[in-house]
């Protein structure tokens, strides 16, 4: 499995399409859209205290239609407003916690560098490595991660951190396992959202106080436990 390193400062959450249409009560709403939810708040906490900006993506088209284009043949419900700029289906869930510091992004299809300045955002910042979430992982999550790759950024897709509804006979679980699978054997390191908190505050540990001083302090931890295990009982 390929491991990237991670380097806050050079690091983006780009979090897709958290909206309400997507998340809960529509017919393509996830499942466990909201369980998703508390752990999508859980990583871009952990991403803001190591300091990594985050970016909330929305998919959603000009009210009067004029860019909706093919999507309205391949989906009709588009045409009918759900993802409709100003509709309350396309807002972001109220749950989603959205930090000043924020960045929000407009995007037209499915991928969140396509048809936005999302490159621009990054290298402007420096940012050579992104973390995927959102919704749902075998479209918009899986385009963005992979217009990410293609564009020689590294990816960090959280395979817990992103869900998806059923297709026809193929179930939700069998389409994350897909694109999990696929994406982590070309485009990107899969993580679960415990694991790339753990990777996060394994570097935000030992940036502030430095390499020596995280070993020394391991030593020192490593003295004591032996000193306890060998001691006589009082």
């Amino acid at each position: 499995m390929t491991e990237f390193p991670v380097a806050p400062e050079r690091t983006a959450l780009v979090n897709v399409d958290m909206q309400n249409c997507f998340v809960h009560g529509s017919p393509f709403s996830a499942p466990d859209g909201l369980v998703v939810l508390g752990r999508i708040n859980r990583i871009a906490a952990a991403c803001r205290a190591a300091g990594i900006i985050v970016v909330h993506t929305c998919q959603v088209l000009r009210p009067h239609g004029s860019n909706i284009g093919v999507l309205g043949e391949i989906a009709p419900i588009v045409k009918e407003g759900i993802i409709n700029k100003g509709s309350q289906s396309a807002a972001l869930h109220q749950g989603l916690v959205v930090d000043p510091q924020d960045i929000l992004l407009e995007k037209p299809r499915f991928g969140a560098f396509h048809g936005t300045d999302l490159e621009l955002i990054l290298r402007c910042r420096g940012i050579d490595t992104i973390i995927v979430t959102g919704i749902a992982t075998n479209v918009c999550c899986e385009t963005t991660a992979r217009e990410a790759a293609v564009r020689d950024f590294r990816v960090f897709f959280l395979s817990d951190g992103t869900t998806t509804f059923d297709i026809g006979d193929v179930s939700a679980a069998e389409l994350k396992r897909a694109t999990c699978a696929t994406l982590g054997f070309l485009f990107a390191q899969v993580l679960t959202v415990d694991q790339m908190i753990r990777k996060l505050s394994v570097v935000t540990y030992i940036r502030p106080r430095g390499l020596e001083d995280v070993m020394l302090a391991a030593r020192s931890r490593s003295l004591a436990d032996r000193l306890e295990l060998h001691s006589e009982p009082g």
